[in-house]
């Protein structure tokens, strides 16, 4: 996450698009993924999305995202999840990741949140939902935290004037969801677009970050 600078965050509830998807992300220099628990049976797309990503992208890291409960941590660490992220903050899901050595990334949209999560251990922080608490907010926790590492979901597009705001406000990554993945390209199975939208955004993290 912190090499790349992105995490696309993805759903779909047909496996084989999930893997042109995640194809497609990986060929394009994404090299962590968040599949997000949004659907009936999500999990069993996830386990199957795992088992065949160690042989089809051997370098990419898969999580799951949209966590809210301890139980649903543990299934999806039970089917491989090398990291969990959330819309808030559970302490429970924190034990859980915790003692199996498992990241885990909570959504916090205060000051105090993001205290709490990272007196419970964890390391990355989301900032969630990034188009409400928007740079400023980023900036103006640095300040007087300034070992926060943060992620933001909500909000990101992959646009140079987008990305550089928020790096430049402190965000040590980015997570990318609906404008990664537009829904004419998943209609039309055009995998090779989103490779390019994957290969331009992280271009111009890479440029943002070395200004």
């Amino acid at each position: 996450m912190m090499n790349t600078g992105m995490v696309p965050v993805f759903y779909h509830k047909d496996i084989e698009v999930a893997k042109q998807v995640l194809k497609a992300c990986y060929e394009g220099g994404v090299r962590a993924f968040e599949f997000t628990n949004r659907g009936d049976f999500a999990h069993e797309v996830f386990g199957e999305l795992n088992k065949w990503l160690s042989a089809a992208c051997p370098d990419m890291i898969l999580g799951i995202g949209s966590v809210v409960d301890a139980p649903t941590a543990s299934l999806y660490i039970q089917l491989g999840a090398n990291f969990i992220v959330g819309p808030l903050f559970n302490p429970d899901i924190a034990k859980v990741a915790n003692r199996r050595n498992v990241p885990y990334t909570p959504g916090c949209g205060s000051v105090s949140e993001v205290g709490f999560a990272q007196e419970a251990g964890c390391d990355l922080i989301k900032v969630f939902p990034g188009d409400v608490m928007g740079p400023a907010f980023v900036k103006g926790l640095k300040a007087p935290m300034p070992w926060s590492q943060l992620i933001v979901t909500g909000g990101v597009k992959p646009e140079e004037a987008n990305l550089k705001g928020w790096f430049d406000a402190g965000v040590a990554c980015v997570g990318m969801g609906s404008n990664l993945f537009p829904a004419a390209a998943i209609e039309k199975k055009d995998w090779a677009a989103i490779t390019v939208l994957c290969k331009e955004a992280l271009d111009i993290i890479v440029k943002v970050r070395n200004k």
